[in-house]
């Protein structure tokens, strides 16, 4: 086998731009164009608005309570720009879901906007449409699902605390690659407060058609929900064994119980 039928065959395997050829001292045409392409993408990803009409829509579609909260990032521009803007909420927001709360509850959800509007318009609906039986069959109370305008990851803290839930699950459009401007993750943090920092949460990452499917992340999303629930943690402390299902199913019950 020659080196190019090597390299055309590992290229198959991967989306990563490798065994691009050469023309002259560069780039073959069509790859150069396709480069602009992915770019291209992942700016529009960044930049484009989140519809959450759209997605309030779809959401109770699914028979889902929701609200929706901004960020103290007043527009996309403050929002790229300062990053910490995005991890508080806006005062009304903040009295909005003050004024929200009954009971404590096992779980919030916060839909986020994040670094790809994209990725939440495609994958946010079907991610939850996957989790929702495997929350009823745990029989966790869940708060409404919160939908969240120029938000970061931590904002979900503010959010879990406000509503009073024993954990928070943060789906949000994750920084755009030259590969992935859909790619959706998943951020779970028990004891959600203020101040927490990423070492205490756990990610699903690359949650797309292209990358991990909704099945398989909310399979994984949910024992790492009834884990964090049972030890009362998350984060470093709480290693993702899920993969453990589906080497052995026979072990379903005994995974699914306290460890």
């Amino acid at each position: 086998m020659s080196e190019d039928d090597l390299w055309k065959r590992l290229s198959r395997l991967t989306p990563a731009r490798i065994g691009l050829g050469r023309a002259g001292a560069g780039l073959p045409t069509r790859e150069v164009l396709s480069f602009g392409l992915a770019h291209a993408q992942a700016r529009d990803a960044v930049h484009a608005p989140l519809d959450a009409d759209a997605i309030v829509s779809a959401i109770e579609r699914l028979g889902f309570a929701s609200l929706t909260v901004a960020s103290h990032a007043v527009d996309r521009a403050t929002y790229l720009r300062r990053p910490d803007h995005g991890r508080r909420l806006s005062e009304e927001s903040e009295a909005a879901l003050r004024q929200s709360v009954s009971e404590p509850v096992d779980l919030a959800v916060v839909v986020a906007d994040g670094l790809s509007a994209r990725a939440v318009h495609e994958g946010a609906a079907p991610m939850l449409a996957a989790l929702k039986p495997l929350v009823e069959k745990s029989g966790w109370s869940l708060a409404p699902i919160v939908v969240a305008l120029q938000a970061r990851v931590a904002l979900g803290d503010a959010v879990g605390a406000l509503l009073k839930a024993r954990a928070v699950v943060v789906l949000i459009g994750e920084r755009p690659g030259l590969s992935s401007p859909d790619s959706l993750g998943l951020y779970l943090t028990f004891g959600p407060r203020p101040g927490r920092s990423d070492a205490e949460r756990n990610c699903i990452s690359n949650v797309r058609p292209a990358g991990l499917s909704h099945e398989l992340a909310a399979n994984k999303l949910h024992w790492l929900i009834a884990q964090a629930l049972t030890r009362g943690l998350t984060g470093v402390n709480l290693k993702d064994e899920s993969d453990a299902l589906l080497a052995a199913p026979e072990t379903h019950a005994e995974l699914d119980g306290p460890r």
